[in-house]
């Protein structure tokens, strides 16, 4: 049974006041806070079996590596990835794509063609133009129509013998909009041999993921939008493809050999995780996956749901309101401008100073702001957490922004 309260009661962090009014906290595709059983696991983690893992015969270091590979594990089953070795830990989503990117650079050409859609983040748009830099490649960027769609014929006229990469978000951090990438996935397998990536950091938190179903030759998420601690994600990788590929950094643990004379590489996964990991933040990682899974993700979804379409429709009922991709099938964000108000920093801090938590600006999204010729949104994103008595504080907050900024 789905019990908003007894869900709320997990996370202490909204017991907190903000400027003497109760925390509302509406910032969750940019990060979502935690449950204490994640910051218990965390704090287990360093108090009681800190120690480095896969390095140490000795009693802590191998309950740690324990730990960890059991999230990996957890993590493997929650995407539904075939083996654990596909589940590579990383820093976050930002860290997988500039792997993934780095790692295909021997794969492309001059004048191979990447193709990217209008509404991705900036961090799935700079590292292909640098790959682009690196190898002669192009550019190419599916565009959308007025409510934030994408144009999916014009997919159809841009793939070809060219098309080496596809990379393309699941979910808009800016507009929430839910990309259909089983189609563009379907359209990229029957017209070309590009690898496929996708960009699950809004999707993750939000929705059942099986990669084997989606047929993606990358995933990547990060764990702190998804209740996880920061400097957490997963890059998500075929077997055949991760082995044919060279490592991404150098260093500890991805080595199986090391001399002056060359080194050979560790098996998967270790060979792209070089180095020391975060092993506190990819066990809580499981932990968050745990969490999760308790209460439902079919329970969170529809929650989160019933959120975004009370919030439309609630902030709707003002004169003066635009949403961007209104129309589009969306989830978790609702993304909105005051007529007649220039700068939507003026509205979150007004919001704020109410103990509304929003985000403003351009979302790491300027090509999207661009395309609809504003400098930026105001956007209110939900978690499992959220319930409606703060939607109707967010929409008091914004009729009072209107009257003072009018």
């Amino acid at each position: 049974m789905f019990d908003i309260q007894e869900i709320r009661s997990q996370f202490s962090i909204l017991d907190q006041k903000v400027n003497g009014k109760p925390l509302v906290y509406l910032d969750n595709a940019a990060t979502s806070q935690k449950p204490d059983s994640v910051l218990d696991v965390w704090t287990q983690y360093y108090k009681e079996i800190n120690a480095n893992v896969h390095r140490g015969i000795h009693t802590l270091s191998q309950l740690a590596t324990e730990e960890m590979e059991l999230s990996r594990r957890k993590i493997q089953k929650f995407i539904n990835a075939k083996h654990d070795y596909e589940v590579i830990f990383t820093k976050g989503t930002t860290e997988g794509l500039n792997l993934i990117a780095y790692i295909l650079t021997q794969e492309l050409k001059k004048d191979d063609e990447i193709i990217i859609s209008y509404l991705e983040h900036h961090s799935n748009i700079v590292p292909w133009q640098l790959l682009c830099e690196r190898t002669g490649a192009k550019l190419r960027v599916i565009p959308i129509d007025e409510n934030g769609i994408l144009q999916l014929d014009i997919l159809d006229e841009f793939l070809s013998e060219k098309t080496k990469v596809v990379s393309v978000n699941h979910v808009s951090n800016a507009l929430g909009i839910v990309n259909p990438i089983e189609q563009i996935i379907e359209k990229t397998r029957k017209n070309t041999d590009a690898y496929i990536v996708i960009d699950g950091a809004q999707s993750a938190p939000h929705f059942v993921i099986d990669v084997q179903k989606m047929d993606c030759d990358f995933y990547v998420f990060s764990g702190h939008k998804m209740y996880a601690p920061m400097g957490t994600g997963i890059l998500y990788g075929k077997e055949n493809i991760l082995e044919e590929l060279p490592p991404f950094h150098g260093g500890g643990e991805m080595i199986a050999t090391c001399s002056f004379d060359g080194t050979t590489y560790a098996p998967l996964p270790f060979k792209y995780e070089a180095g020391t990991p975060n092993v506190g933040g990819n066990i809580a990682l499981g932990a968050a996956v745990d969490f999760i899974l308790k209460v439902g993700q079919q329970n969170i979804q529809n929650h989160e749901n019933a959120l975004l379409e009370y919030a439309q429709r609630k902030l709707l009922e003002l004169d003066g309101i635009k949403i961007y991709g209104e129309k589009a099938n969306r989830t978790g964000v609702v993304s909105f401008n005051l007529e007649g108000v220039g700068i939507a920093s003026d509205v979150g801090m007004i919001l704020d100073k109410l103990g509304i938590a929003v985000r403003t600006g351009h979302h790491c999204t300027q090509p999207i702001m661009s395309f609809f010729n504003i400098a930026g949104t105001v956007r209110a994103s939900f978690a499992v957490y959220n319930d409606f008595n703060e939607i109707d504080l967010l929409v008091e907050g914004v009729k009072k922004a209107q009257r003072m900024l009018s």
